[in-house]
This record gives structure tokens, sequence and C-alpha cells, in this order.
């Protein structure tokens, strides 16, 4: 019985579940570069390149290995558009009437695998769905680990995972006596920081064909290509783990939340992408950082930051994913439904940190964590924009961003959305802070002390309006009890100030929902 292994393009690894048992000379890879899955939102250009090229790449790779490798092209006019074309298109070509057994791996997003799940009951095919093995923790790992469980608090699920694979421990105790070193990884920049630039690969002649094909059928999507310069092979993309290894993991823990102008990159590691298309492993990723600590080429708070953004915090991300889907998309709690600013789509705004954190955004498909979240997610949360549109704006930009990482981080951590699932309280800040992790208020049109007025700085009375607007809903927060009683203390008149000033800026936005 010939068999189909069907590949998706963030399934680009030859360790795939499915692929590990197909045969090279026997049975046949089947991938495609489709309509439907390029266009469902205007991804960034330089997602679609990054996908495209790997995927091509990698089929160069497998066809070197021995195996026939069925490959569809971009064809806006006469390919086939979905995955269930591209594979009628590939048993029609075996031109044999005998049945034929299609693998695939299980799809990491919610509707590619109500598709899957949808074509093995209905194909009238033999087919066969393996579990993503990619991951560090099963979807029943993360049921197990939530029963009972009131809140589903990170770092108890990272502990858990840190003692299932002996990351950093010593017997069953943490190294250097705590599981959390976060506290020392919130240092503002300084000045004369000599940071490396992020490790950069030409376009070959496949990246190139890509390229042009993107500016040719995708001219209206987000963002630019003119700035490509990222990983599209596994050697490639372990070349850049290595060199953060070597060059940047050392003040990755201290830095990690550090925001300067035209810094785009700082100390991180710029391998979320890789990772989320199956260029780079988790695990591996894990015990080579592992090994540079115990290695003395890395101290403890980078070390141990770094793998808690793994093996914590983007396993734990998935099974909330998993654990709420499909209710969690629809999730608003604070009842949000401002349309996006037009500045979102092409970062013209004289709020100096939005514009540096979008513009950067639109040149590499890039922003580092705080960016994500206490620049950009911060004033989506202030501003009460909308969760479905937010979430769409997340999916679109990034390279890395795929639904099940970014919903529960735009619509748990961002927004608030799903009520305290994944956050105990919103990440909401005024200016301050800001000012505080970053040098981009030293230039900026508004003040960042000032605090009402057409010359403040709109996160300050933003902040406030935001607590007043959702008292009901909020107060209760005992991570909010101190806030709100500083709250209570405001006279009349600074509360009357605040209400203006939030109501005359965004009022003033031009929201105006999609424009990419």
């Amino acid at each position: 019985m010939p068999r189909l292994f069907l590949i998706m393009g963030d399934q680009i690894s030859r360790d795939l579940a499915s692929l590990r048992s197909a045969i090279a000379g026997e049975d046949i890879i089947v991938m495609g570069e489709l309509a439907e899955e390029a266009g469902y939102v205007r991804h960034h250009k330089q997602k679609l390149i990054l996908i495209f090229s790997a995927m091509r790449h990698f089929a160069q790779s497998l066809r070197d290995e021995g195996f026939n490798v069925h490959y569809q092209q971009y064809d806006q006019d006469n390919g086939a558009a979905n995955f269930e074309a591209l594979l009628t298109n590939a048993v029609d070509a075996q031109r044999t009437d005998k049945a034929v057994q299609i693998c695939m791996t299980r799809a990491s997003e919610y509707r590619v695998l109500q598709w899957q799940e949808t074509y093995q009951a209905q194909s009238g095919h033999d087919v066969t769905l393996f579990d993503d093995d990619r991951f560090l923790a099963t979807k029943d790992d993360f049921t197990a680990w939530a029963a009972g469980k009131k809140q589903l608090r990170m770092e108890f699920f990272y502990r858990e995972m840190r003692r299932k694979f002996n990351i950093l421990l010593e017997g069953d105790k943490p190294v250097g006596g705590q599981w959390n070193y976060d506290a020392d990884n919130r240092k503002p920049p300084k000045s004369g920081l000599d940071i490396p630039p992020r490790t950069r690969f030409a376009p070959d002649e496949i990246t190139s064909d890509i390229i042009a094909l993107v500016e040719a059928y995708f001219d209206d999507h987000f963002g630019t290509s003119a700035s490509f310069e990222m990983a599209v092979t596994r050697d490639q993309a372990l070349h850049v783990l290595d060199s953060f290894i070597t060059e940047r993991l050392c003040h990755f823990g201290t830095y990690q939340d550090a925001m300067m102008v035209d810094e785009p990159f700082m100390y991180h590691a710029h391998i979320g992408a890789y990772l989320n298309i199956g260029l780079l492993t988790p695990l591996e990723v894990i015990k080579r950082v592992e090994q540079a600590y115990y290695e003395n080429n890395a101290p403890l708070n980078a070390t141990e930051g770094f793998i808690r953004q793994i093996l914590g915090w983007r396993e734990y991300i998935r099974g909330i994913y998993w654990h709420f889907m499909p209710d969690y998309g629809a999730m608003n709690a604070l009842d949000a439904h401002r349309s996006l600013p037009s500045f979102f789509w092409d970062g013209n705004t004289e709020m100096t940190c939005l514009s540096q954190s979008i513009n950067q955004t639109i040149d590499y498909a890039y922003a580092h964590h705080i960016q994500r979240l206490m620049i950009i997610g911060n004033f989506s949360l202030l501003a009460g924009l909308s969760p479905k549109e937010v979430n769409e704006w997340f999916l679109i930009v990034y390279a890395d961003a795929f639904e099940w990482v970014e919903m529960p981080n735009v619509s748990g951590m961002v927004l608030f959305a799903d009520d305290g699932i994944v956050a105990s309280k919103p990440y909401a800040a005024g200016g301050n802070y800001i000012d505080k992790m970053s040098n981009y208020c030293k230039d900026c049109h508004y003040n960042v002390k000032d605090k009402t007025g057409d010359t403040a700085c709109p996160f300050n009375y933003l902040y406030w309006d935001f607590l007043y607007r959702h008292e009901q809903t909020l107060r209760g927060n005992p991570r909010l009890g101190m806030i709100y009683r500083t709250a209570d203390k405001m006279s009349d008149e600074k509360k009357r100030a605040i209400k203006a000033s939030s109501e005359k800026f965004l009022t003033a936005l031009n929201c105006s929902g999609y424009s990419a």
C-alpha cells in the first residue's frame, strides 16, 4: 500500500513523529505552498518567505536522502489551494487503483487539527495521525497537571517540567537554591553596552526566488521583505543558536527586559520562529544552554531565565491553548471593542516606544517579549482594543506567530481577556515603567513626567483611566489592592483631569480596524 506523508509548513523537522517511520525510496513526501495557508490572514512578508524557503530547502534535503517528494510551489491560479486538494493531487499522481495510506502529524493549530480529524473520518483513505512529540508536555500531561487546580500558574508547571527532564537540578533541588532568578533579570539598559549584531544570512537562490514570489503575489501583506536575512535551514538555525550561546547568553538574563532606540535585537536569541516551524527542537536548545552554564560560559540567572521561556512558558502556553480551545478565542472579560489605531499598520505615531516597536516589526517581523507585552500589549490593554483584532494583528506581524502560541499570550497575558486564566493580574503600567526599562522616553514628543494634559505621556493617564473603567471587575484582585488604595486618595480634580485627557486622546485615535 503506497504511503503518503503530509508535511505542513510548521513541521520542518526530520524528527517529526510521522516522518520518522517513512522509508526512502518507497514512501512519498507531500508538501505544498498553499494559498489558503498563506492568505487566511495577511501574514508578514518575511514570515511567508521564511516558511516557503524552509519548506523548499527541506524538500530538497529529503530528495537528497532518496525520498520521492510531491512538492507544489505556490500557484495562485492552478495549484491546490488547501491541504485536502494537495493530497488529492498527490494521490492522483500515483496512478494506482490501490488504496493509499496517508500519514500526518497532528497540527499545532485548532483549525487545522479540525480539518485533519474530519479528513480522517471522511476521506475514504487509511489516515494515521501521529502526536507531535516535538513538544515536551503532551496535552494529556497538561490536563493531568491542571486537574483540580483553581489557578493554573506557569511557575508551578515549570517546576514540574524541570523535574521531569532533570534540568538545572542537584538531586531534587534547583541548582543555586532557587527555581526562578527573574528578580535578577530586570536591569535597565545602560550606556556603553556592546551588543553583538544578530546572526544573518544572505538569501541564496531558493530564498531569492521566494522573495520575488512574495513580492509578486503578496504585495499587499504587512511588512517589508527587503531586510530578510533569517535562517532557512536546520544548519543555519543551529548556527544562530550557537552564536547566541557564545555571544549573547552571558548578558541575556540581565538585560532581557531592556529596550533601546534602534536596537531591536538586544541580547535575545531570535530563535522563536525556528522552534515554531521545526528547524530547532526545544530539548536540544535547552540542553545546549544548560551545558553552557555547566561549562562556566553563562551565569545562572541568564541560563535559568532562558530555559524558563522554553521549558516553562512555551510549553505552558501550548497547554493553555489546547486545554481551553475552542472557547478561548472568543473570551473578552473586559468587554474591549475599540478597533486598532492606524499606526499599528504603519508605525506613524509620536509615541517613541510604540513607533520603535512597530517599525522594527515592519522591518524584521520581530520584537522581543517586553516590547510585545509592555509596549504594544500594554497600550492595547489600556486603550481597550478588541481582543479579536489584537489577536489577528499579532498573528499577522510576527514570524514566530502561530495561533497556539499567539492567542494565549495575547488574550491571556496581554489583554486579560481570559479573566485571569494565564495572568494573576492585568499587566498594565504607566510611562514610568517604560522610562525605567528603556531610553525611549528621552527624546519622545511626550513628557513621561507629566501625568495629564496634551504634553503628558499617554500611558500615564490611560493607566489610571483603565483602572477606574474596570474598577468593578478588578478591585477585588488581591494584587491590585494597593494600587486601588492609591487611586482612592486622588482628588476629584485629578480624576477629572485623567478622564478628560484619556477621552481626548482615545477620541483622536484613527481607529479604522484592519488596514495592512
